[in-house]
C-alpha cells in the first residue's frame, strides 16, 4: 500500500466517524488534527558486505551490497518528510574484508573502521549488536564502534558479577535511548516526537561467542527484559517505542530462545520491531501463512508493525507509521511494513533495481582492494605449502 493510499484510508475513517453527526466538518477536523507520517528504515546482517562483491567467487554481484541499499535509503527518504534509519547488527564480521581489517590491527590503534567510514555517510540514528559482532573479541568491538557517528543500544547484556542476584545486575551497554525527533505533520506544523529505541541480541550469543564473552557478560532473555524496560521507557517520556532485535521469527517459544520476535511482539508498549539474525525477509507472503497473529499484507506480528531486511544489504526494511496526537499522547493509527529489494529476477537473470552509491563505494574501495590482494597472497601461500608437504607417491 502506498502512502497516498494510507492517507486516503485515514481520511475515509475520519469521514465515516464524522458523517451524520453534529460535529464540525471533516476538513475542519483535519485542519486541527496532528497526524504525522514517520518512516522507519532498517538494514541488518550486512556482514561486511558494503560493496556488491562476492569475495569467494572473485566477482561483482547484483544480489547484495550496501552500496546499492544506500541508494534505496536515499530514495525512501526523498518520498517522505520524517525518517529514521537503524542498523540491526551482524555488521563487522563475515567476509574477506572484515577478516583483513581485524587482523590488520589498525582499528585497535585508533583508526576508524572502514565499514564505519562508509556507514557514517548515510546518517544512521542508532544501531544494535548482532552475535557475530563479538567474533573478533570485545576490545576490537569497542574500538570499532568508537568510529561510528551514531549510538549503540543493547538491553539484555549485563556485566557478569558472578552472583545470581538479578536486582543488582548492571547493563554492559546503554540499554535504550530516547531520541528527540523533530517531525512535520500533514498540515505542515512541527512537533517534537520522543522516540524510544531499545536493542537486543539473541541469548545464544553466549554459546557461539563464549571465548569473547565468557566471564565478562551475562545475557538475559529478550522478552523478559523488554517487559521490564519498555514501561521504564514510557515513564521516561517515550512517545513511541522502536525495538532493534537481533533475533529471528519462529513460534512457539521457550525462554532464552534463539529467535524470539513472536513473544516480543506481545509486550505492551512496543510500536515497531526491526529484526534480523535469520537472514530472512518479512513481510513475505510466501511464508508464515499459518502462524496466528501474523499479517503478511500489512507486515504486523500480533498487531505490531515489524520488518526484516534480509541480509548482506539485499533489502531495505521500511515501516510506515501514521501517528495521531490526541488527548496529550501520540498513537499509531495505521502501519505498513515492506522490504525493498536491490535486485529483481528476470528472464535474463538477476538484475539490479538501483545503481550503486559511488560515495559509499569510494569510502571503502581502498580497503577492499588491500583485502583482496592479501587474500590472494594467503591463498597462494596455502597452496604452495600444501604442495610442499604433500607426501610423495611410493
Amino acid at each position: 500500500m502506498t502512502i497516498r493510499r494510507m492517507l486516503m484510508a485515514v481520511l475515509l475513517i475520519f469521514f465515516i466517524i464524522f458523517s451524520n453527526t453534529n460535529r464540525p466538518s471533516l476538513a475542519e477536523e483535519l485542519s486541527t488534527s496532528s497526524i504525522v507520517h514517520l518512516r522507519i528504515l532498517e538494514t541488518t546482517d550486512i556482514h561486511g558486505h558494503i560493496l556488491n562483491y562476492d569475495y569467494l567467487r572473485g566477482r561483482y554481484t547484483n544480489e547484495y551490497g550496501l552500496v546499492r541499499t544506500s541508494t534505496l535509503i536515499k530514495q525512501a527518504r526523498r518520498e517522505v518528510l520524517n525518517t529514521l534509519l537503524f542498523d540491526n547488527g551482524d555488521l563487522l564480521q563475515g567476509n574477506v574484508l572484515t577478516n583483513y581489517v581485524a587482523r590488520e590491527g589498525k582499528v585497535l590503534l585508533g583508526e576508524t573502521h572502514p565499514i564505519y567510514k562508509a556507514m557514517n555517510l548515510l546518517g544512521y540514528d542508532a544501531a544494535t549488536f548482532g552475535n557475530h559482532d563479538f567474533h573478533y573479541g570485545f576490545p576490537f568491538l569497542q574500538a570499532s564502534i568508537k568510529g561510528a557517528n551514531f549510538p549503540y543500544v543493547n538491553a539484555n547484556m549485563y556485566i557478569e558479577d558472578h552472583d545470581n542476584i538479578g536486582i543488582n545486575d548492571i547493563h554492559y551497554f546503554n540499554p535504550y535511548m530516547i531520541l528527540d525527533k523533530k517531525v512535520t505533520d500533514i498540515n505542515g506544523f512541527r512537533h517534537h516526537l520522543k522516540v524510544g529505541v531499545i536493542g537486543f541480541v539473541t541469548p545464544k550469543v553466549m554459546d557461539w561467542e563464549k571465548r569473547a564473552l565468557g566471564g565478562r557478560v551475562r545475557v538475559r532473555d529478550i522478552t523478559a527484559t523488554a517487559e521490564e524496560l519498555v514501561p521504564r521507557m514510557k515513564e521516561a517520556g517515550a512517545d513511541i517505542v522502536i525495538v532493534l532485535a537481533h533475533t529471528g521469527l519462529t513460534s512457539p517459544y521457550n525462554i532464552n530462545e534463539e529467535n524470539s520476535v513472536y513473544p516480543l511482539s506481545k509486550v505492551p508498549g512496543i510500536d515497531a520491531i526491526l529484526f534480523g539474525h535469520s537472514h530472512k525477509v518479512f513481510p513475505d507472503r510466501s511464508k508464515y501463512k499459518r502462524v496466528p497473529g501474523i499479517d503478511n499484507k500489512r507486515g504486523t506480528i500480533n498487531g505490531v508493525a515489524a520488518v526484516q531486511a534480509g541480509s548482506w544489504g539485499s533489502h531495505l526494511g521500511l515501516i510506515d507509521l501514521l501517528l495521531e496526537y490526541k488527548n496529550g499522547q501520540w498513537t499509531v493509527i495505521h502501519s505498513q511494513s515492506s522490504a525493498r529489494s536491490i535486485f529483481k529476477r528476470t528472464k535474463n537473470g538477476i538484475e539490479p533495481t538501483v545503481k550503486s552509491d559511488e560515495e559509499v563505494k569510494n569510502a571503502i574501495i581502498d580497503t577492499h582492494n588491500k583485502a583482496i590482494r592479501n587474500y590472494e597472497i594467503e591463498s597462494r601461500d596455502i597452496r604452495v605449502e600444501a604442495e610442499l608437504t604433500k607426501k610423495p607417491d611410493i
